[in-house]
């Protein structure tokens, strides 16, 4: 207790309270005047626009020196070196296994140790990357997954970071586009789109490439190895090129149809498994995964307005164009894969770009060939509606409105007729040369008379895929059916209910067949208003359930389910399903097999 009438000793934060005030007490001056005072604002008020973050676009400048008609003639010396960075292997074994047997064994994919020079037909040209270089300076690999079991390979060619760069590119794609009978439909796509300004594209390049085998076993001199269209590379180096924030976030899209996978966790957690992560997202930028998995909480919480959530992280613009370029070009493999998502280090907006076009402008051949692929659901913005993210979206009237006005203008001023046919006729002048001579005319998918056929048609698919949009504005909504059950000694199956645009009353007919073209049909009923459908037990075997849903106007919509036929291609709207001799239930699992990058 302090004694009356005695001096209290401050205490050293006290005494800095005093000093500082005095410091403060002086700088306002100690003549006694008045402190200054605001200059009075006599200018005219006039409204301003509160800041706002700069949309993402694409850097132009990168493309300036794009000649989209030319071909570069690349040399590739390979060489056998050492074990310690893997690439103590033969150009033989390079190709000769498949991408699954690198996943099967767990082992990296093999590599050459590789000498990559640029020229002319006539060989390497002085002023050009590699030119007099003797020692290796990149590594290559197969690249690519089903593609990998094709004789024609794909190849990845990494340049050593202290060899410097090809145009700004240390990772350079060669995609032999084994499935495409045209071999240019993914740079068609690319180039295409470069042009559009809500989109972000990436540079392309016809190549003709050789090479020359040093490892054991190869014979020493350049081979001819034809065409092949290099793609840049998306990673860290692709943001900076094209003016994007190499510190940001980017992730390949492998499967994902954004839900809150299990597998989808944050580094710091105990449970994190990169490999199990990559499965759907491969992780192409920054590895802090807190913003995406707050994003996909959102997503699955109804209780916030997709609208909140549409506005605050993602650019609408740039989700409907890109939507809608994939519609407009028939690029049916898009909707959970095949595409990059993006955002800058400080915002919360998503960006979509575009990956592998391979299936875009393939409606022509696949009805030629008289192949399932791209059809039923999978024709308009149908294609899109089993993620989660644009099953929400799209239920609402503007933007829907907003992707029909980007497929409007696309339709009118970027991919039309005009358009189409300058790009194909100058890109099949190019390629088609190469395509009919070996090696490539080896692996030609189809005679020189019907390449013609089809690139007249592809011309024209623009249009039929128009119309395909349109007739899938008016269609219910797909949807997924269940498994089905053993209940009260009786066989059910549910299914999740459609949607119709215009709320339209939606019924359901249903079918259970012995085969996938429902010629063998067991059971089957019509105008189903509840999402259910229950029969008699059934002996052990193969069977298949169709459930389409028709609104009030008569439009129907297949279900999600397909079975992948052994041909090739899908049976749309039927779920395949065995009874077992045990009278259990178990549901078919499809083999995909259509990538062709």
């Amino acid at each position: 207790m302090q004694r009356k009438g005695r001096r209290r000793i401050k205490t050293a934060g006290e005494l800095a309270v005093i000093i500082l005030a005095a410091v403060l007490a002086g700088c306002g001056g100690s003549s006694g005047e008045e402190p200054a005072t605001a200059a009075p604002q006599t200018g005219t008020y006039v409204e301003k626009e509160p800041p706002q973050e700069n949309r993402v676009s694409d850097n132009m400048a990168v493309y300036a020196d794009d000649d989209e008609n030319s071909v570069v003639t690349m040399y590739l010396t390979v060489r056998q070196g050492t074990e310690g960075d893997n690439t103590n292997h033969t150009w033989t074994e390079i190709n000769t296994y498949s991408a699954y047997y690198y996943d099967d064994n767990e082992i990296p994919r093999y590599n050459c140790e590789a000498l990559l020079q640029i020229g002319d037909e006539n060989g390497p040209a002085e002023g050009e990357f590699g030119y007099g270089e003797t020692v290796a300076n990149a590594a290559v690999q197969i690249r690519g997954q089903t593609s990998s079991k094709r004789e024609q390979k794909n190849y990845k060619i990494r340049i050593k970071e202290e060899k410097g760069s090809w145009r700004g590119q240390r990772t350079i794609a060669l995609n032999k586009h084994v499935g495409d009978p045209v071999r240019f439909r993914n740079k068609l796509a690319y180039d295409l789109m470069k042009n559009v300004p809500e989109m972000i594209s990436a540079r392309t390049q016809f190549v003709h490439l050789y090479v020359k085998d040093e490892t054991e076993g190869g014979n020493g001199v350049f081979t001819d190895y034809g065409l092949y269209t290099q793609v840049e590379q998306m990673n860290k180096t692709y943001l900076k090129n094209h003016g994007l924030d190499n510190r940001g976030h980017l992730y390949k899209i492998n499967f994902f149809e954004w839900y809150r996978y299990d597998a989808l966790k944050l580094k710091s957690d105990p449970d994190y498994d990169e490999a199990a992560f990559e499965k759907y997202i491969e992780i192409k930028g920054n590895d802090d995964h807190t913003k995406l998995l707050d994003l996909l909480d959102k997503i699955s919480d109804y209780s916030i307005p997709i609208e909140d959530i549409v506005e605050q992280n993602f650019d609408s613009q740039n989700i409907c164009y890109w939507m809608a370029f994939h519609i407009l070009t028939g690029n049916y493999d898009v909707g959970s894969r095949n595409y990059y998502i993006y955002s800058p280090l400080n915002s919360e907006k998503w960006y979509f770009i575009s990956w592998d076009n391979d299936a875009a402008f393939s409606r022509t051949y696949h009805e030629w060939k008289d192949y399932s692929e791209g059809k039923s659901w999978e024709q308009g913005m149908t294609q899109f509606l089993h993620s989660a993210l644009f099953e929400r979206m799209f239920k609402v009237d503007r933007y829907r409105a907003q992707l029909s006005a980007a497929v409007e203008d696309l339709r009118a001023n970027y991919l039309n007729r005009e358009i189409m046919s300058q790009k194909i006729s100058e890109y099949s002048e190019v390629v088609k040369p190469y395509v009919y001579r070996l090696p490539d005319l080896t692996y030609s998918l189809v005679s020189q008379e019907n390449y013609d056929m089809l690139l007249n048609g592809m011309a024209d698919e623009t249009e039929t895929n128009y119309q395909y949009f349109l007739e899938s504005l008016e269609r219910p909504w797909p949807f997924f059916v269940g498994t089905p059950y053993v209940e009260d000694g009786r066989l059910e199956v549910l299914w999740d209910t459609s949607f119709d645009m215009d709320n339209e009353s939606i019924t359901y007919s249903f079918a259970l067949a012995t085969d996938y073209s429902f010629q063998n049909i067991l059971v089957q009923e019509e105008g189903l208003r509840l999402p259910e459908m229950t029969f008699d037990l059934l002996p052990p075997g193969q069977y298949f359930i169709r459930v389409r849903a028709k609104n009030a106007s008569g439009y129907e919509q297949d279900c999600y389910d397909y079975y992948s036929m052994d041909s090739g291609g899908k049976a749309y709207g039927a779920k395949c399903f065995y009874v077992n001799e045990d009278g259990t239930i178990t549901e078919h699992e499809n083999t995909e097999g259509n990538e062709t990058e």
